[in-house]
Parts: C-alpha cells; structure tokens; sequence
C-alpha cells in the first residue's frame, strides 16, 4: 500500500469524500472500489498531474459538475538512483515535474475556487530528504526541498484568501517506491540503527498527520512541514 492510498483511507475515516487521481484508469478503479467496500464515498478523476492544462480542465469540469473540492493532498511522486554525475537529465525533468511541478499545476487549479469559496486545505508531501542527502538521490533531494518551500511560499500568498497550506515529510516508510532499499538487508540494519524508534514507518501512521492538518483542530497552521518520521530527523 502507498502512501496516497493510506492517506485517502485515513481521510474516508474521519468522514470526508474522496476523488482519487491518476493516470492509470484500472489501478485508479481498483482503489476506489477497495475504499467503497469499506464504506467510502468515492469519485475518480483520471488526469496526468505533470500537464498543467490538463489538471486544469478535470478539477474545473469536476468543479462545475460534481462538486467543490476542499481538500488537495498533492501525492504524486517518482525516485531515481544514480551516481549524481551519470544521472540522466531527461528523468532529472520528469522528477522535477512528477514531485514538483504537479503541486503546482494541481495547487494552482485547485487554490483558484477554494479562494472563491474563501477556504481550503492543501497538504503537500514532502521528505525526510526535504532536510537530509544520501548518495545517489541528489535530484530527488533537490525536489524535496522545493516542495517544502513551495508549501511556504502557497501559504505566504494564500493563507490571507482563506487557505491553510502545509506540508507532511515522512521519513522512511514501507512503501513500492522504497522497495529497492527495504529488500536490501544492509539498508534495513543502518536505518534501525538511526532511527530512534528502530523500524521503517508503516503507511497508516502517516494518516493522523494528515487528518490533523485538515481539520478544524489546525485552523492557525499554515506553511508548516510537519515531519514524521520516527525520530531520524532529531538524532545526530
């Protein structure tokens, strides 16, 4: 299970309606299914958050013939790992557009009717590595960063229009896109080693922080990445 899906259930439980994007229909289908059979509401919208006119033209149409989006959890994501001087730099654009530009793309589609509206909540997913580097994921690193500071500056322009904008960097989570590293036994024993509580994250622990960060209980949060993350942050 990702992130993205823990998330939307972490959502559904607390009450809200979900909209699952992405751009594979059968893999979007299939969640949406697994979540009404736990008595979800659940809506589909397919589109590829790396194109701006295309995110446009679904959350506006989504918008005007469903209904008002109030929450945006900007999830998309991808990782490469290579030697940073034989990284290729076609997919250090397509990072940079999967982690970075889709917040973007989508925040922007989304901000312009929740400022209308005079209210919303856009959580942005950050990292671990919005503050740390290891080897081989410079570019990823990078992206991290910037969406940590994208956070700010949404929050900077929008928070006086009525939106709360704030971001979640998880640390190392057991998750398809850290496959690589949690099969690898070495990895495993140095993250156990540095993290203070001594395992990887499981997904569901990250719904909590999401499910605070839009709620009530966080009207006066705004621009904050809030890091969970075992600990691994705090120790040297």
């Amino acid at each position: 299970m990702g992130i993205g899906f823990a998330l939307a259930r972490g959502l559904a439980q607390a009450g809200a309606a979900l909209v699952l994007n992405a751009r594979g229909v059968e893999k979007l289908d299939a969640a949406a299914e697994v979540l009404r059979g736990e008595g979800a509401e659940v809506d589909v919208l397919p589109f590829d958050v790396t194109d701006a006119a295309a995110a446009r033209e679904a959350i506006d149409g989504f918008e005007a013939g469903t209904g008002a989006i109030d929450i945006l959890v900007n999830n998309a994501g991808m990782q490469h790992r290579a030697p940073l001087e034989e990284f290729p730099p076609e997919i250090f654009d397509r990072l940079m557009r999967t982690n970075v530009a889709s917040a973007f793309y989508v925040g922007q589609a989304c901000a312009r009717h929740m400022i209308g509206r005079g209210a919303g909540r856009i959580v942005n997913i950050a990292s671990v590595q919005t503050l740390q580097a290891r080897p081989g994921i410079a570019p990823y690193t990078a992206s991290k960063g910037a969406v940590a500071n994208l956070t700010k500056g949404m929050s900077t322009d929008w928070a006086p229009k009525g939106l709360n904008v704030n971001a979640i960097a998880p640390g190392y989570f057991d998750t398809p896109l850290n496959k690589a590293l949690v099969e690898n036994p070495e990895f495993c024993r140095w993250l156990e080693e540095r993290t203070p509580q001594g395992r990887w994250g499981k997904v569901e622990e990250l719904a909590g922080a999401c499910v605070f960060l839009c709620s009530d209980a966080a009207s006066f949060v705004n621009g904050h990445v809030l890091f969970v993350d075992g600990g691994i942050t705090a120790r040297l």
